[in-house]
């Protein structure tokens, strides 16, 4: 079966990575000979692109081509004075065109698809992602099929057929027949489409790299991990190298390798592995030299022999071009003719540009592009994103990482107990020259409070010992699979509370969510032991985040508020601090309750007594 109308849907949450599953659904869909549109973000958003393609289309008329934001926003909002200058160009019989796709709009008769391909990610996402899925069955054709997939449908697949009424796909497009029944092509071996990036506003954080798989699932059986569930079984070996050329011959070189490989170092092919990736480019202290975009964009849409069916992200990312050159330019004179010459081929708008005239307008916008372009060498890297096991850190395998661009080496910490595992890891690590390091420190799991300042304070201990850099990332446990926190954050582990959770979210806001190499800032963050550092979890929230930065207004609004003077020291948090000391173990006892709960409503605190109201009233005061 060939010639499908396929959308291929990410829901609007924000994430880091582009969706490999659809990048791989992209190249096999367009294998079989169907188009491809690719969305991510708010279905009314897409309602009004289709339409108001489709409207720019049939209307067919030089003279509004620079006017398709009006139009878009007339479809959504119906207000005619969004299209009031573009009506001046049209003759009145063609004003009815506008009417007829804001009722399209309004009725809800959208442009239908023969295949719908969404992406699920983490369950804490779970509203987005349901309200995606149904909202997307407005645009399938009857009979159609709607396709789910990914980590959070894997993981739950009972609770998305009972909220959307589709069995989902679970686990990995790893075997033939799984889309189509008569195609033998196993989607999760194919290279991933990138021009898919390009039909989208939104950026990936990680965007200019390749993403591959080099093992697949993970030998070890952690509680807390969904792997074993999304890949059961482990994979020792998996080659990239035609992925990679396949992606180097279509879309041009990518800066960076990113492997999410979940267990590397647990393959017995990992010499082969290393070898691999140095063969792929990625040697140690490996650079490459940036490429020419233009020419890989152009011959990709000029080659290709159906013009009905030219891929999107193609046309799309040209025009990006067009608009980068644009922007290029230096004088207003060229800027102008070059915009009036890409008027005059239609090449303003993807819905509206053609292979003909983008080889036409070839003339025009390659010398400039040549122009403007400059080739750059940068340095490469890998990064086993998913991190490496300590448990299974050897001098030979360290060595052999070693041998390729390795940066940043992850290596997990997630418990405090295996400190000893971790720290000859580091160590290892180091002695083989490998300096730039990071790592994930799950907490709110079985662990105490305490133990997370310990595993971050030997990181800091670690990096001025060996002068290396360690990026440590504290994630925050969450029990994906329980049906009553899969769909929120509220999971409160054994030894942590509600206050604790917001005050390491306060601290990690202000350090953009990592905690790097630097004792003086480490320990103005996290305090200078333990019992500082316990001390910042019981701290009023507003303290933790302007510690220091108290002023005199600060102190006249807390006056003003509670009628009640205080006297004036230059280190405001101190003042709640000594008064939380003074109270006897029954008056700490409930501030604990109460703070433990993170709400501090007047209610609750109003019939507290002088001492304990005396400190409660610290963690009223709101963010300056």
């Amino acid at each position: 079966m060939s010639g499908r109308k396929i959308l291929l849907l990410e829901p609007p949450y924000k994430n880091k990575y582009p969706p490999m599953g659809l990048m791989k659904l992209a190249t096999y869909f367009r294998h079989c000979g169907d188009s491809v549109y690719f969305f991510k973000g708010e279905l009314k958003k897409l309602a009004v692109d289709l339409l108001c393609d489709e409207l720019l289309v049939e209307l067919n008329e030089p003279k509004i081509l620079r006017s398709r934001s009006l139009i878009f926003n007339y479809i959504k909002s119906g207000k005619k004075e969004s299209i009031a200058n573009v009506l001046e160009f049209l003759d009145q019989p063609k004003h009815a065109i506008f009417f007829k796709y804001r009722q399209k709009y309004i009725n809800r008769n959208f442009p239908k698809f023969d295949i719908i391909g969404i992406t699920t990610l983490f369950t804490f996402y779970w509203k987005e992602t349901i309200t995606t899925i149904n909202n997307s069955k407005e645009f399938l054709k009857k009979g159609g099929q709607l396709l789910i997939g990914g980590i959070a449908s894997t993981i739950l697949p009972e609770e998305v057929c009972k909220e959307t009424g589709i069995k989902p796909i679970t686990g990995l497009l790893n075997k033939p027949g799984i889309i189509d029944n008569d195609n033998d092509i196993i989607i999760d071996e194919l290279p991933l489409d990138y021009s898919i990036l390009d039909e989208i506003d939104y950026v990936y954080p990680a965007n200019d790299a390749y993403f591959a798989y080099m093992t697949r699932g993970c030998i070890n059986k952690c509680t807390f991990c969904a792997v074993p569930c999304l890949e059961p079984q482990f994979c020792n070996y998996v080659s990239i190298k035609e992925q990679i050329r396949s992606i180097d011959d279509t879309f041009g070189q990518k800066r960076s390798l990113l492997l999410m490989d979940n267990n590397v170092l647990a393959s017995n092919r990992f010499d082969e592995i290393i070898d691999e990736i140095k063969k792929c480019g990625f040697q140690k202290n490996a650079k490459y030299t940036t490429s020419n975009e233009y020419e890989k964009i152009y011959n990709s849409i000029v080659s290709c022999l159906d013009e009905k069916n030219i891929n999107r992200g193609y046309i799309i990312k040209m025009i990006k071009i067009y608009d980068q050159i644009a922007d290029k330019l230096s004088e207003e004179s060229q800027q102008a003719n070059f915009y009036v010459d890409r008027e005059k081929y239609r090449l303003l708008y993807p819905a509206l540009a053609t292979k003909e005239n983008i080889i036409k307008f070839d003339k025009v916008a390659r010398p400039l592009y040549l122009k403007t372009f400059k080739a750059s060498i940068r340095n490469r890297f890998v990064d086993f994103n998913q991190g490496i096991d300590a448990r299974l850190v050897t001098e030979q395998n360290m060595k052999k990482m070693a041998e390729i661009a390795i940066r940043p080496l992850r290596i997990a910490f997630d418990y405090y107990e295996m400190k000893d595992i971790y720290v000859k890891a580091v160590r290892t690590a180091a002695k083989h020259g490998i300096k730039d390091l990071s790592n994930y420190l799950l907490y709110n799991f079985n662990d105490k409070p305490e133990h997370l300042y310990e595993r971050l304070r030997i990181n800091i201990d670690l990096c001025e010992e060996l002068g290396i850099s360690i990026y440590s990332f504290p994630m925050k446990y969450h029990p994906i699979a329980d049906k009553a926190y899969f769909n929120n954050r509220n999971y409160i582990g054994k030894y942590w509370n509600r206050k604790f959770i917001r005050a390491v979210q306060a601290v990690l806001n202000a350090t953009k969510g990592k905690v790097g190499r630097g004792k003086s800032f480490f320990e103005e963050a996290f305090g200078q032991d333990v019992h500082e550092f316990m001390k910042i979890l019981w701290m009023p929230e507003t303290f933790i985040i302007y510690r220091r930065k108290y002023d005199e207004k600060l102190r006249e609004r807390l006056s003003d508020k509670y009628d009640k003077k205080i006297e004036n020291r230059s280190n405001y948090a101190n003042e709640w601090w000594i008064k939380f000391q003074q109270l006897d173990d029954n008056q700490i006892k409930i501030v604990k309750s109460i703070v433990s709960k993170n709400d501090f409503n007047e209610e609750s605190i109003a019939n507290s007594d002088r001492l304990i109201y005396e400190v409660l009233k610290y963690y009223k005061i709101e963010r300056l």
